[in-house]
């Protein structure tokens, strides 16, 4: 019995010399999906003519606003989420919309302003939380007038979070192309967050967490290596990366005009 726990030793002590030798940076693989979503809606907001008139839809804690106040901004949501949800799935800590004045209370589907009232439209991470997304995307265009411009962000893939608000996984390029052109809008950028690899990353780095929440394991320091063997994998996959966010990737940002 010595000697076969020695051997184990051994073993283990093997496996993570040799991973160890393949550990390469990971760098910020995987990490950068709400920084990257959140400097390019700034970008896109203070690049507006000031004066112009924004309805930031969906605005759940208007974490946007301080980049509008150049511009007549007022804000919607549908003032029912408390941060708890029914508790299933992913929810943000200290969600707290009561430090916050929303300016509409209505369902995004149904917004008391009549036709062609905001020089822009802004809708953020929303579309997934919306029974009827396309019933929405039409109600946001109702709202612009006419060369006005629509800015939207959604998940590509989404695990559910906001429970019970959570109605589909994310949207593709082809959502958009469809039917803002349906709608009567010219996409004017359309680009993607992320990509395959930054997505699997993502994903790998919550992979100690989801094991302990919904298994009771935790990962071993071999396992913790492999993980971490892993990341330097994937940072290197993505720096080469030639276009596997046509595949998968966080979200994808986009601009349109109403014509």
């Amino acid at each position: 019995m010595e000697l076969l726990n020695f051997l184990r030793r051994i073993k283990q002590q093997t496996v993570r010399s040799l991973l160890a030798s393949y550990k390469k940076p990971t760098g910020q693989v995987g990490k950068l999906n709400m920084n990257s979503r959140d400097e390019w809606v700034k970008d896109v907001l203070t690049s507006i003519e000031p004066g112009k008139s924004i309805l930031d839809a969906g605005a759940g804690e208007l974490q946007y606003k301080k980049y509008c106040t150049h511009l007549s901004y007022v804000s919607q949501d549908f003032n029912q989420y408390d941060g708890k949800g029914d508790e299933v799935g992913l929810h943000p800590d200290g969600w707290d919309q009561s430090q916050v004045e929303i300016d509409i209370v209505s369902d995004i589907t149904s917004i008391p302003r009549s036709d062609a009232s905001f020089d822009v439209v802004m809708c953020t991470e929303v579309f997934e939380h919306v029974p009827h997304p396309i019933d929405a995307l039409r109600e946001l265009v109702r709202l612009l007038k006419p060369e006005g411009t629509l800015i939207i962000t959604a998940p590509f893939c989404a695990m559910t979070h906001f429970s019970p608000y959570f109605f589909h996984t994310g949207f593709s390029r082809h959502f958009y192309e469809h039917w803002l052109d349906a709608l009567g809008c010219e996409i004017q950028e359309l680009s993607f967050n992320g990509n395959y690899f930054e997505f699997m990353a993502q994903e790998l780095r919550g992979l100690s967490y989801m094991g302990e929440r919904y298994s009771g394991t935790c990962p071993s320091l071999i396992e913790k290596d492999a993980i971490e063997v892993t990341l330097g994998y994937l940072a290197k996959m993505s720096e080469k990366d030639i276009g596997s966010s046509d595949v998968l990737s966080y979200g994808l940002h986009v601009i349109a005009k109403k014509c």
